[in-house]
């Protein structure tokens, strides 16, 4: 019985070191036909590539560059290594600015998520003119900034605007709104909401669609009411919608300039600026490019750590099933 199993042992060296032969063989075909793999996903991608480090890539190296100096974009740069960041980071109108826009995010996220929510369910119902609906409301997420902000601009006019008007109307107290510090930043955030509802409708909606519908009969079958479905069941399987709306929400928060620099310009007094607006300032009105670059960086860091935080703590409450 020992015999046949003799030469099998005695030829398990020998085919060991042909396979590895083969393989030595087969190794530099391997690598050419992987390479040129590479070179055809390559060759795909430069659509989308050259733009990407064109208008991306290159002034964000370039923004970094700039903010190790002091320039005023007329003149030559004079190397400053840190010193811009650590003006910055000394500086109170910083902490303001930042402070401001911090206070933007507070009341803008929940007023845009909830609004948004509520309208998602509401039209998530059948009932007639549905369609019409939506679109209305998803219809100032197209419309110009610049639009918006002057609609609201006149809306929210202390004097004459439309909202004051209703407000003194029925006897409750007439704001200053953007022409009054108090007021400038509410004012912004009012029309930032109004103009992102239908986006973040748009995106619950969606998901609320994605719920099976046989989860919600079952629960209604064992009794549970309108709010332990939404509470139990709507709200869990919604959350990586919710998760989408506010990471894009929050990042979008803090770039937020547009309506602040065509309602107040920052003002009065500086109570609605915010940092990329002081940002713009100091490049453009100040000629402090340097400190500009170096305030892009930090407003960077910032929204890359909020950004890492938040897919860090996904985990614990978005429900991917």
């Amino acid at each position: 019985m020992s015999a046949p199993t003799a030469p099998s042992i005695a030829g398990a060296p020998a085919a060991t070191a042909g396979r590895a032969a083969t393989r030595a063989r087969r190794g530099p075909a391997s690598r050419r036909r992987g390479l040129k793999r590479v070179g055809w996903v390559l060759l795909f991608l430069l659509p989308s590539a050259i733009p990407l480090i064109a208008f991306v890539l290159v002034p964000m190296v370039g923004s970094a560059w700039v903010s190790l100096h002091r320039w005023n974009l007329i003149s030559g740069m004079e190397w400053v290594g840190l010193d811009n960041y650590a003006k910055l980071l000394g500086d109170p109108t910083t902490r303001k600015v930042f402070g401001n826009t911090l206070m933007y995010i507070a009341g803008y996220l929940p007023l845009v998520y909830v609004g948004g929510l509520g309208l998602a369910l509401l039209l998530n119902q059948a009932f007639r003119g549905r369609s019409f609906f939506r679109a209305a409301y998803f219809l100032p997420v197209v419309t110009s900034w610049v639009v918006v902000a002057l609609v609201w601009q006149w809306l929210l006019n202390p004097g004459n605007g439309l909202v004051n008007q209703v407000l003194g109307a029925i006897g409750l107290p007439e704001p200053g709104w953007w022409t009054d510090p108090t007021w400038a930043l509410p004012s912004v955030i009012l029309a930032s909401a109004w103009k992102d509802l239908g986006f973040v409708m748009v995106i619950l909606l969606a998901g609320l669609q994605a719920i099976p519908g046989d989860v919600m009969e079952a629960a209604r079958m064992d009794g549970a009411n309108a709010w332990q479905r939404f509470r139990s069941i709507t709200l869990p399987l919604l959350s990586p919608s919710t998760f989408f709306v506010v990471v894009i929400s929050l990042v979008n928060g803090f770039q937020v300039f547009d309506q602040v620099y065509v309602m107040t310009g920052g003002g009065p007094s500086g109570a609605s600026q915010v940092v990329v607006g002081q940002i713009y300032d100091l490049t453009f009105r100040y000629g402090r490019a340097g400190e500009a670059s170096a305030l892009s960086w930090l407003l960077f860091a910032l929204i890359l750590g909020v950004t890492a935080f938040q897919l860090h703590g996904q985990k614990r409450w978005v429900n991917h099933a």
